[in-house]
């Protein structure tokens, strides 16, 4: 990585291959993360994929951006699939397409190396995220101590990703006005992917345990401040910055691994758990994709697990003791 001064005093660090090429190609790389892509998950994934992509063809003796070819987008790709799953390799390569796109627009490089290579095939209908039965999610609900700051903010954390169907980045966005009554209920307001706002009513468990974290934590006369906060060093008080998502996710196997849970959940378990158990009780897959905020079903069958529970109940009709 080197060192590209844009204007004045102000610098950013861009891979070899960019800032070999000129000031112009810098900034134009640089503003394909900034002003083309808003997403900040994406922008970091695409970035990460982007240096390694460049540095790599530095290291292997490609000598301008101009000479990067097919052949070495195919070649870094068949290494990727060594050691990620195909889903991430496609992501990977989709960076790198789109960034040569954007720099052959802006007449920094003649043509998309990346425009020719097929990424490897991937097909599926169920997801790989791990999903808790619904007495695992209530067992690991009711195992929070919620006698202190920390302890009401996870369980009010959890449970809205659990009824609400909240992705993590959502719900670590909201602030505290986002927690709001209408007709006589508390609704939340989550601010999706692609800058879509969703609002959605409380179940009555996520009311409750939400109006006992904002009461007991004294939230309520900070609408502007940040919902989930860190606690601070020593105080074992809320502070006044977002919590990561690193640390909801160091958070949640902490607390399963205190509730006895073995299963390796993440963030994104409870947006599946409550998927799976809205369908169990009858609710409609049109509606879990509306709850959910998704544009299509198809994104929310991902989600919809019922069918390891008949898988199960199949294995075991194996018997050996006929």
């Amino acid at each position: 990585m080197n060192e590209l001064v844009l204007t004045g005093s102000i610098t950013a660090n861009v891979p070899v291959l960019v800032s070999q090429a000129g000031e112009r190609a810098g900034i134009r790389f640089l503003e394909f993360f900034t002003a083309n892509i808003r997403n900040a998950n994406t922008r970091r994934a695409y970035a990460r994929a982007a240096n390694e992509f460049l540095t790599w063809c530095a290291d292997v003796g490609v000598p301008d951006l101009a000479a990067v070819a097919p052949l070495h987008v195919s070649t870094w790709i068949e290494l990727q699939m060594q050691r990620l799953a195909a889903p991430s390799v496609k992501q990977r390569l989709a960076a790198i397409r789109h960034l040569f796109d954007w720099l052959v627009v802006g007449q920094v490089v003649p043509q998309n190396p990346a425009a020719s290579v097929r990424g490897p095939s991937h097909t599926a209908r169920t997801g790989k995220t791990p999903v808790l039965d619904p007495a695992e999610a209530r067992q690991l609900l009711d195992s929070i101590d919620v006698s202190t700051p920390a302890g009401l903010r996870d369980r009010a954390l959890i449970a809205l990703m659990v009824f609400s169907f909240a992705r993590i980045g959502a719900a670590l966005g909201m602030k505290v006005e986002d927690v709001y009554t209408q007709n006589r209920r508390l609704w939340v307001r989550l601010k999706e992917k692609g800058g879509k706002q969703h609002a959605m009513p409380c179940h009555h468990v996520l009311e409750t345990y939400l109006h006992e974290y904002l009461v007991d934590a004294k939230l309520e006369g900070d609408a502007k401040g940040p919902l989930f906060r860190t606690i601070g060093r020593g105080t074992g008080q809320l502070g006044q910055n977002p919590l990561p998502q690193a640390n909801a996710h160091a958070m949640v196997r902490r607390r399963a691994l205190a509730a006895g849970i073995r299963t390796p959940i993440g963030n994104h378990t409870f947006r599946a758990t409550g998927i799976t158990a809205y369908l169990k009780n009858g609710g409609t897959l049109e509606n879990a994709a509306a709850m959910a905020n998704h544009s299509s079903t198809r994104t929310t069958q991902l989600y919809d697990r019922r069918n390891d529970v008949i898988s199960l109940d199949e294995v075991e009709r194996v018997r050996l003791d006929l």
